[in-house]
């Protein structure tokens, strides 16, 4: 599978156009929400610290995800990492390795647009155990720690780079 993974601000309008048609279960919408509101983030105030990246197979997305610096790290994350943020795959295109392809990615591309970034982290639902696995099995390293989030309690996972 001939997969990278592009800053959004590299792709041309017709993966643009493909990348808001991506489709997300709805019960994954609790968890990582929808392209829409991804997009908005990314879009309606273009600023250094949030940056959108989409997995593309054979040059269509096929996932996405956002990274953030500071002043838009969350309250649960170091001052010096970047967090990772809705991770979307496209779920007609589920299964087929598109999530750890990002993952294996994501250090190659925070490092290309912040370089001085050494660690990444991420909040993930403790009964998204998809998703728990998923990371783990990538390397993350869960913190022990849980905090209540807006769907139940998190747990907070960090990747050194």
């Amino acid at each position: 599978m001939p997969t990278r993974l592009v800053d959004h601000d590299l792709l041309d309008e017709e993966q643009r156009q493909q990348l808001s048609e991506l489709q997300i279960l709805p019960e994954q919408k609790r968890w990582s929400g929808d392209i829409a509101g991804a997009l908005h983030t990314l879009t309606s105030a273009p600023c250094p610290g949030i940056k959108g990246f989409a997995l593309l197979d054979d040059e269509r997305p096929v996932a996405f995800l956002l990274l953030k610096r500071p002043p838009f790290l969350p309250p649960w994350a170091d001052e010096k990492a970047a967090t990772l943020h809705a991770l979307q795959v496209d779920s007609r295109q589920q299964g087929r390795g598109y999530g750890r392809a990002c993952l294996r990615a994501l250090p190659a591309a925070s490092r290309a647009v912040w370089p001085r970034v050494r660690q990444l982290m991420l909040s993930v639902d403790s009964d998204n155990l998809a998703a728990m696995g998923l990371y783990l099995s990538e390397g993350w390293v869960d913190s022990g720690t849980a905090y209540r989030g807006r769907v139940g309690y998190e747990r907070r996972l960090s990747l050194k780079i």
